[in-house]
């Protein structure tokens, strides 16, 4: 039994070697396509019929059900993509003082007062986009350098996919509501906060743009990305940026082994944390000790604040807006352990308990804070 253990064993490993060395050879064999270096980490896989694909010539896919054909509407009705070369752009027309007055009503209650972002919102801005831009560069190499500030119109290379997202995906939850001439009225807006200029001209509440205008706008961070990968020379832009280690790294040439002379020098943040808290910091792991006199009333609405402000604040989401007493009286008439059992099992796009992990009984006291507060 033990001689049989053995030999198999060995047939075991034989297969592993064989397998390795077809690998290895499968590697080389990649190294080039078409006389032109194989990216970094890629595979190259067989061309077949100008498509590239393991799957596509595997020849035992035949039972394989792919459906029908999509329809040529049915391809319509699905892309709404918005290319930078304006592809896709529909026309209309809205001024920065109509986009200011949808952004108040339909997204200022998530991204906040001109685009600031918080309670895990994203800033629209950071200020003046064409200096933001220039902090891309920075690094944190010491407590005092301001990080790179990467929002929309610092970072994002093209506004198309703003005036996209806008369309297909906002407000939440209620995308694909906003007519075209609203997506251009706060795309306006957000680029007048941004302080993006197009054609030289700065963008005041009157300031109307439309798609002709649109089509003109160039973001500053346009060129910004390295490697280039747009465009035909996309794959031939990156294979020369990764065959130049001087753009990712210190090394004059690629090394796996013996890469430094001598031990190499680590870089240290300095001058980084703090060591003398006062009081010291605590590593105690229990909840706080309730106040004995806490009021039960301000915690409901704390708790309003942190977890249901964000839908409830406004009715631009859709939810009964806090203070808007016909909208709650017209709930209350269902009975109140109907609305008791709405806010703990969900209703709509509203998730059980808002999406907290609050008990019932606490669930029920926001739920009376919020009556309350709409009497």
């Amino acid at each position: 039994m033990f001689k049989s253990y053995r030999k198999l064993l060995s047939a075991v490993a034989l297969l592993l070697l064989a397998s390795a060395s077809a690998m290895a050879a499968n590697d080389v064999s990649r190294t080039y396509e078409n006389g032109k270096k194989v990216i970094d980490g890629g595979v190259t896989y067989p061309l077949h019929n100008a498509k590239r694909s393991s799957y596509y010539v595997n020849t035992q896919k035949n039972t394989v059900k792919f459906g029908r054909t999509a329809t040529v509407n049915e391809i319509k009705a699905w892309d709404m993509d918005i290319m930078p070369d304006g592809t896709g752009l529909p026309e209309g027309e809205g001024s920065v003082e109509e986009g200011d007055e949808l952004y108040e009503s339909k997204c200022a209650s998530c991204h906040f007062d001109f685009g600031a972002g918080g309670a895990g919102y994203p800033a629209l801005q950071q200020g003046n986009a064409y200096e933001a831009q220039k902090t891309l560069t920075n690094q944190r190499l010491h407590p005092d350098d301001d990080g790179p500030k990467r929002n929309f119109g610092s970072y994002w290379p093209y506004a198309s996919t703003l005036w996209w997202y806008i369309k297909t995906g906002m407000p939440h939850p209620a995308p694909l509501s906003l007519t075209d001439n609203e997506v251009y009225a706060i795309s306006a807006y957000i680029l007048s906060i941004n302080e993006i200029t197009i054609d030289g001209e700065e963008l005041e509440d009157e300031y109307i743009l439309n798609r002709e205008k649109f089509l003109k706008i160039v973001m500053p961070n346009k060129n910004g990305f390295v490697p280039k990968i747009d465009g035909k020379d996309g794959l031939d832009n990156i294979r020369k940026f990764y065959d130049e280690p001087k753009n990712f790294g210190a090394n004059k040439e690629r090394c796996m082994k013996d890469c430094f002379d001598g031990e190499p020098k680590v870089a240290r943040i300095q001058g980084v944390g703090i060591s003398d808290y006062n009081p010291p910091l605590s590593n105690k792991k229990e909840k706080p000790a309730k106040k004995e006199n806490a009021n039960a009333e301000d915690e409901s609405k704390n708790i309003y604040e942190a977890s249901c402000a964000v839908c409830h604040a406004t009715d631009a989401m859709g939810a009964p807006m806090v203070g808007d007493k016909k909208s709650w009286e017209s709930l209350l008439k269902k009975g109140i352990d109907k609305v008791y059992h709405n806010a703990i099992h969900g209703i709509n796009g509203m998730p059980p308990k808002g999406g907290t992990t609050l008990d019932e009984t606490t669930v029920k006291a926001v739920v009376d804070y919020m009556i309350g507060a709409s009497k």
